[in-house]
């Protein structure tokens, strides 16, 4: 009974210790820019700017692009062609765009933060920009475009270097594995979208949309902007900030109770009291009578009137009204009866 009593009092404790706790949100791990990372960002830009450089000079690198390209690969491997033909569909922005904004956008209302969003949409932002200019301006024709055997095919219009299916690739699903709770989650889905973004690199040169150079350029154009996401936490965390205080600012408009209009009251202006002309007495108020005593009781009847004592009901036997004290009989004396009066 005794060691009944002091589980129940350990157990009151710690519930009341948990109940003055205040609740802490999640914790969400943010990726910083450590050394590490530093270390395979420069590495990474080396190898951007080399394959650039080796396209633009005309290297072994694009002789390469070019036996590949007479190589056919969807002609030598024809039954794998339609499946091949979905699954590039993995690198398009649109469909994949909405698929990972839909998973995160549910991963921000359970976790009650908007960073997952802000940082896809700073991500897909950083990728239109780099991709894009670096398409625009370098140019380069793609293989069903070339002109000319052995040409890097540069400056001529083009916009296919890099490849913008697997830069998207790599951005759009390596967003899941650098926005992972836990370590054990982000080594898994680091290898699922590696292993993706490769396949959607290789389909676009099987289908012979792109050269490989342009697929290397890609891995590395989106490998870069997922290198550089840390330097954009703080303007993340700041957006966030700002958006959720103007969504505090809207409730509170929302909530605040809506004032009456208040109706303007113009001010009367007495006008002051003529003066009589000199040489004239002022005119004098007329009295006014008593208007009570002039309407009379409007309760009584017309005609005259009796005093109370006079109207006692009268019936066949008699007065019902006692005998007046000036009116007493001696006793011993019998009353004379009244005559009956009324009709």
């Amino acid at each position: 009974m005794r060691t009944e009593r002091n589980l129940t009092r350990r157990l009151d404790r710690v519930f009341a210790r948990l109940d003055r706790e205040p609740e802490r949100p999640a914790h969400i791990d943010v990726p910083r820019m450590s050394r590490h990372r530093v270390v395979l960002f420069t590495a990474t830009l080396a190898f951007y700017l080399a394959i650039v450089w080796a396209v633009v000079i005309t290297s072994w690198l694009v002789r390469l692009d070019w036996q590949v390209m007479f190589f056919r690969p969807y002609q030598q491997w024809p039954q794998i062609h339609a499946f091949l033909d979905y699954y590039v569909v993995l690198g398009q922005r649109g469909p994949t765009a909405v698929m990972v904004a839909a998973w995160l956008g549910w991963r921000s209302w359970r976790q009650h933060t908007l960073r997952p969003l802000l940082t896809l949409a700073a991500s897909l932002l950083l990728l239109n920009i780099t991709v894009g200019a670096a398409k625009y301006g370098m140019g380069r024709l793609g293989p069903h475009y070339a002109t000319v055997i052995g040409s890097n095919e540069m400056g001529l219009g083009g916009d296919i270097f890099p490849s913008g299916h697997t830069a998207n690739a790599v951005v759009t699903w390596g967003i899941l594995a650098y926005l992972a709770s836990t370590p054990r989650a982000r080594r898994w889905l680091s290898a699922l979208s590696a292993i993706t973004a490769l396949g959607v690199g290789l389909t676009t040169v099987y289908l012979g949309t792109h050269w490989l150079s342009d697929v290397l350029l890609g891995w590395a154009a989106g490998l870069l902007i997922l290198l550089a996401l840390p330097w954009c936490e703080p303007l993340i965390a700041r957006t966030e900030d700002w958006l959720f205080d103007l969504r505090d600012r809207w409730r509170a408009r929302r909530d605040r109770p809506v004032a009456e209009p208040v109706v303007p009251v113009t001010p009367v202006v007495l006008k002051p009291r003529s003066a009589a002309p000199a040489g004239q007495p002022s005119p004098e108020r007329e009295p006014v009578a008593s208007t009570r005593a002039s309407r009379g009781l409007a309760h009584l009847a017309p005609g005259p009137h009796t005093t109370r004592s006079e109207r006692s009901p009268v019936t066949p036997v008699g007065s019902r009204r006692p005998p007046h004290t000036d009116h007493r009989v001696p006793r011993g004396t019998s009353q004379p009866a009244r005559p009956l009066t009324g009709g």
